[in-house]
């Protein structure tokens, strides 16, 4: 499936057993980082659109630099 088809997937129709679960992913944190995210790709099979245990997660990735963890932290300090 190329990633425009993987971006495009509905997450309120997907059938959600045909989802990876991430729970079930494991990446050796030892690799640099390019080989862990390739891995986490091979992996999840779709990363716009995956499992967490029974909740069908749709990700959205952003180009300007912000890590996850940063944006999380931003997002704690407004509540």
């Amino acid at each position: 499936m190329a990633f425009e088809e993987m971006r495009a997937v509905d997450a309120r129709t997907v059938d959600r057993d045909s989802l990876v679960d991430v729970t079930q992913i494991h990446i050796d944190e030892g690799m640099p980082k390019e080989e862990r995210l390739r891995e986490f790709v091979r992996q999840v099979k779709n990363p716009y659109c995956f499992r967490v245990g029974n909740v069908v997660v749709k990700n959205v990735y952003s180009n300007d630099g912000v890590s996850l963890r940063e944006r999380f932290e931003q997002f704690a300090r407004t509540l």
